[in-house]
């Protein structure tokens, strides 16, 4: 599916019947591997997933960074492939945060948004580089290529912060975000460069300070505040918006929807479609 930029996007169903709700992903996944969520969601919704653009099997665009402004056009491309408008939304880290910027290029787009710790901040002076970016420089050093899935799956699973992951969620990622190479081995399919890029540009959207633009009705959703970042800016997010809920869940971390996709799954269909 066509995007801005030459992008070409791999949109993913996930299955269900209902309203479409949307899933969108966070810096360096891809829509698979929120399988395990979909699933548990599939009895209330028909769910589509997008893979961002370079990330998982969309390309990169042509001739421009990895700003989150292209995430939002992205968001807005799988929009308008769907019949059903306006439709549920559900955005995890970065994706929380192109579903927002989505609504404000597009009021009414979403009936309403669960956002779990979407990378809404204040705006202030960040780093600017990769390499004085925290995360961005974690992420320029990831390992790209590993002698097969297995190898890589056994990597993940033994260190942070991914073996925080479910088991099927992180075979998941792991069997759907890596691509087979011709001698044998399997590489990353988002490049560790495109991913420290886009963490680059997670501080300078200035969304926060536009929260007040969104009228539809707004779950925001965290887990224990921790050095990343957004958990620490959720509560904030949340009385910014004119129609929000506030959920907390301690036991969970930053990958939750990716921990305990039936604990999430259960609160969305709460906050968005009972609760409402």
């Amino acid at each position: 599916m066509p995007s801005t930029d030459g992008v070409e996007l791999a949109v993913h169903d996930l299955g269900g019947r209902g309203p479409d709700l949307l899933v969108a992903h966070a810096t360096g996944f891809l829509a698979l591997a929120y399988e395990s969520l979909a699933h548990q969601l599939t009895s209330q919704f028909h769910v589509v997933g997008l893979d961002f653009r370079a990330h998982g099997d969309s390309t990169p665009p042509v001739g421009r960074q990895l700003d989150w402004l292209g995430m939002s056009e992205d968001v807005l491309a799988v929009v308008d492939s769907l019949e059903g408008r306006p439709l549920f939304g559900f955005g995890h880290s970065m994706g929380g945060a192109a579903l927002v910027l989505a609504e404000m290029a597009r009021p009414g787009t979403f009936r309403a948004m669960y956002l779990y710790e979407a990378v809404l901040m204040p705006s202030r002076v960040y780093p600017t580089t990769i390499e004085s970016n925290p995360m961005s420089a974690a992420a320029a050093r990831r390992r790209p290529v590993f002698g097969s899935r297995l190898a890589a799956l056994e990597n993940y699973a033994s260190k942070p912060p991914l073996n925080e992951l479910r088991d099927d969620a992180l075979r998941a990622y792991v069997e759907h975000g890596f691509r087979d190479l011709p001698d044998g081995t399997v590489e990353l399919k988002c490049a560790p460069a495109d991913e420290a890029e886009t963490f680059l540009f997670g501080p300078t959207t200035g969304a926060f300070e536009r929260l007040s633009e969104i009228g539809c009705p707004v779950t925001i959703a965290r887990g224990t505040p921790d050095s990343f970042g957004p958990a620490s800016f959720s509560e904030a997010a949340a009385e910014a918006l004119p129609s929000s809920r506030f959920v907390v869940f301690d036991h969970l971390g930053h990958f939750g929807p990716l921990q305990e996709p039936e604990t999430i799954a259960a609160s969305m269909i709460e906050s968005l479609l009972i609760g409402r």
